[in-house]
């Protein structure tokens, strides 16, 4: 019978979740590809888009933001969202997969310091208590010496304040750099020893976020980074 926690962990993965917004994403791509709409197109108004997906105003716009950065889609304001390319960039989670582990660790131990800043400011309610699951369950993990969940809590825990940062570019950049760092955490880590010594700075980096001290937040941030 699983326990609360394990209930709690395994309703709760920020990694390798694909949302609503992708979803839609993944069925446009493959109507441009299909031809059903051809570069120079219109896209039908958000409202249409929401009645053939069965999704919500919200999941269209991110969909729309995310073949827009892939540069299939451009947005014109007051006109309309058009089909402008049917060939896919490169995206930064593909780059990342072939980029040196060391360069992609140094890329995110970049963005720690000014997420951590911004979630401190900007965190919600509902999101510190995010953290908190997740912190709570690293400990945990950690103390029964389970690498792999322990890595993934780690990794979540730290996922869960980019997600409070504000920022939501920022946030997917850090969310794509974590899943190539948790590859390398898996091979790199045979127990759980220093998860065990950087608990409490993990810990003093969620209270400053909580209590809203963007300077403290940073500068736990920065402590957890110069142990790796």
């Amino acid at each position: 019978m699983q326990s609360s926690d394990d209930m709690m962990y395994s309703n709760m993965s920020l990694i390798n979740k694909k949302t609503l917004a992708e979803e839609v994403a993944d069925r446009l791509i493959e109507q441009i590809f299909l031809g059903n709409y051809k570069i120079g197109d219109k896209l039908p108004i958000e409202s249409e888009l929401m009645k053939i997906f069965g999704v919500g105003r919200s999941s269209i716009r991110e969909a729309i933001k995310i073949l827009s950065i892939q540069g299939l889609l451009a947005v014109q304001q007051g006109v309309g969202t058009f089909v402008a390319s049917d060939k896919i960039q490169e995206s930064l989670n593909d780059q990342m997969g072939r980029a040196e582990i060391a360069d992609v660790i140094e890329v995110r131990s970049l963005l720690e310091v000014k997420i951590a800043e911004k979630a401190a400011l900007n965190r919600t309610a509902t999101q510190l208590k995010t953290s908190k699951q997740w912190l709570s369950l690293r400990k945990k993990f950690a103390a029964e010496n389970d690498v792999q969940n322990c890595i993934h809590a780690d990794v979540n825990f730290h996922i869960s304040i980019a997600e409070a940062c504000g920022n939501p570019i920022l946030t997917e950049i850090y969310k794509t750099a974590s899943i190539q760092v948790t590859k390398s955490f898996v091979s790199s880590n045979l127990n759980t020893d220093s998860f065990k010594e950087s608990h409490s700075l993990h810990e003093d980096l969620l209270q400053w976020i909580e209590l809203q001290n963007p300077e403290k937040a940073a500068s736990a941030a920065n402590s957890i980074i110069s142990r790796l």
